[in-house]
Formats: structure tokens, sequence, C-alpha cells
């Protein structure tokens, strides 16, 4: 490691969000694979951790150089983790000024202040043109052309990565699959809201296939990446990998599970909407989000994206990253059903 053991530090933007926060409990877990005496968290919202004491909570908007910069002096590794999520609602220059402008700072800062090593956080958008992926492996190409900005803005940011990738920085992009559990809030919350009102619905006719990663395990593989690079890995300088935790399944097949085991009633039982009545759907939602921007911003319940999105198979597997950075679930498909079904359990309750 470039320094003793007591002094290693590592930033990690975005750490208050729904992945950030996972990743900031497995450094401070009694088991983690990784010592970390100071974990410095930089998020525009106050992060649940920022009272422990090796936390060290850094406020700051990741679209803001000088503070990006700041924010990266004197730590052995980055993560950075920090994105804006879209449907296709917001602007097209508010999600490419934090998705590829804020990964800009966190380069030049990792640059400015010596930092060797960069773990980004990209997503399976950067690859998906809008036609079904089917048994793919990291060695597949970009798209020429992706269906949302938001696709995009992951493209170019990890783009912007490698193109970092040498001696003075070592580079390592993540792309986790669908990602759940605790406290999500682009799935569950949604689907929970629509049993709660008495009417469900499914897009496609249930026969596509996606994959799926519990938020604990991809908190876990950023662990992994991040002690083969401080015990100076090379040969993982510039790779890419996929993560997810098995194989695939339907997206809301595998959903009703976690929905009906937190004790929501899903009726009508076996409601699938057509792949094209329900894009029809997708665009008059998104229009009337746009519509009502000046007054309240929010994302739709449904989007084109999330139906071309949900309805096309989408699968691939994780051995690259099993081979070069160990990575295996640390938390089963089982213990992690539970301990999500668990989670909105409870939330029910209160």
């Amino acid at each position: 490691m470039p320094r003793g053991n007591k002094e290693l530090k590592v930033l990690i933007t975005g750490g208050s969000g729904f992945l950030g926060s996972a990743i900031v409990e497995e450094f401070l877990s009694g088991n983690s694979i990784l010592n970390v005496p100071e974990l410095r968290i930089f998020d525009l919202k106050h992060s649940e951790h920022a009272g422990h004491p090796k936390v060290n909570f850094v406020k700051g908007n990741i679209c803001d150089e000088a503070l990006v910069s700041d924010a990266c002096k004197d730590v052995d590794l980055v993560i950075h983790s920090a994105a804006i999520v879209d449907w296709g609602t917001k602007s097209k220059e508010e999600v490419l000024n934090i998705n590829v402008g804020g990964t800009e700072n966190v380069i030049k800062g990792c640059k400015e202040n010596g930092v060797k090593n960069l773990i980004y956080t990209s997503s399976l958008d950067a690859i998906f043109g809008g036609k079904p992926l089917r048994n793919i492996d990291e060695s597949i190409p970009y798209p020429e052309k992706h269906i949302t900005v938001y696709c995009e803005s992951k493209y170019l940011a990890e783009k912007k990565v490698l193109e970092e990738k040498g001696d003075d920085l070592n580079v390592v992009i993540l792309r986790p699959s669908d990602i759940y559990g605790e406290r999500d809030p682009y799935h569950i919350g949604s689907l929970i809201d629509m049993a709660k009102q008495g009417f469900y619905v499914r897009l496609g006719d249930g026969k596509s296939k996606c994959q799926h990663v519990y938020v604990r395990n991809m908190a876990h593989a950023h662990l992994l990446a991040a002690r083969e690079m401080l015990n100076g890995n090379q040969s993982i300088n510039g790779q890419v990998y996929f993560i997810t935790d098995g194989p695939g399944s339907n997206f809301f097949k595998f959903f009703d599970k976690v929905v009906e085991g937190a004790g929501y009633r899903i009726w009508p039982k076996n409601l699938w909407l057509p792949r094209w009545f329900a894009y029809s759907i997708g665009s008059v939602s998104e229009l009337m989000a746009v519509l009502a921007r000046p007054v309240k911003k929010y994302n739709p319940k449904f989007s084109r994206f999330a139906v071309v999105y949900t309805c096309s198979d989408f699968t691939f597997t994780s051995d690259k990253a099993r081979m070069e950075i160990g990575y295996i679930p640390k938390y089963s498909e089982e213990e992690a059903l539970r301990m999500t079904i668990d989670y909105y359990k409870k939330e029910k309750e209160n």
C-alpha cells in the first residue's frame, strides 16, 4: 500500500446516496476486508455516518471544481459514485454537467493532488442502445447511439476515466446490474406505491430477463477493487467489470417477491401491459413531467426508457470480476432478499 495502513485515506463521492452509503457501511463493518482509518465523504446531502470517528464528511457539489480538488487532498484512493440518475425528465445540460463534468472534476482533483487510484461507478446504461443484449461480456463495444442522455453521460464519463489510465493514475470501472436493497430509491418504492393504490401493472410479457445486484454486494465489489489497487495490482488498471449476483430474471417477477414479502397485495395478480402500449403511456408521462417542471420537478413512474429497459433482455456474468478482483457475492440472494423484505416490512408497520 502507498502508506502505512494507519494513515490510509479513501474519498467517496456521493457517499450519502443509496450505493454510496452502502460502500461506507462496508468499510465500517466489523468484517470489512479493508481497514481504512479515514473515510472522507463528499456529498451535498448530509451523511448518516458523519458522526462516526472514522468518517470525515465534506459537504459539496460535484460540479464545484475547487471543492472537489480540495476533497481529494491527501487521499490514497477515490471512489467516484456521485451521479444523477434520470429517466428523461431532467435537462440534458444538468445530466451532462453532473455525470460528465463532475467526473472531469474528480479526475482533475486526483491529478492535482497526486491521487494514484480511482474507481468509477458506472452503469450498464453506458453500453445500452435500446436493443436486447444477451450473454455479453466486457468486450462489447459501445453502441453507435444511446437511447437517453443519461446513458450517453455514463458512456462519456467512462471514456474520460479510461483516457486517464497510466502510470500516474490507476483506474477501474465497475458496471453494476440493477441495484436493489434497503432504501432503494429507484424501483421498490414505486412498485409498493402501485400495490398500495390497489392496481398493480407490469410491463411487457414477463419473458425478458435482466440482472440484479444487492446494494451491499455492489459495495463489496468496490472494496475488492480498492484492495487490489492499494496492493499495487497493475493488471486491473484500465479494466471494466460487470457486477451481478447471479443469472438473469424478469424485472417484475424478481421484485414481486419483495413487494409481496413485505406484506403488500398484488392485484390484479397477472396484469401485463404490452410493450407498445406501455411505451405510449411512458411518452405521455414524460410529457406531463416536462410540462410540470416550472412548478414541480419529479421523475414519472412511467418513462419510455423504463419500458424499453424492463422489456429487453440484458444478461451477462461477473466472471471477469471473479477472476481478476475476486468478486463473489458477500450476501446470498436469500440473505439479500430477506434483509430487503424485512426493511420494507418494518416500513409498512411504521
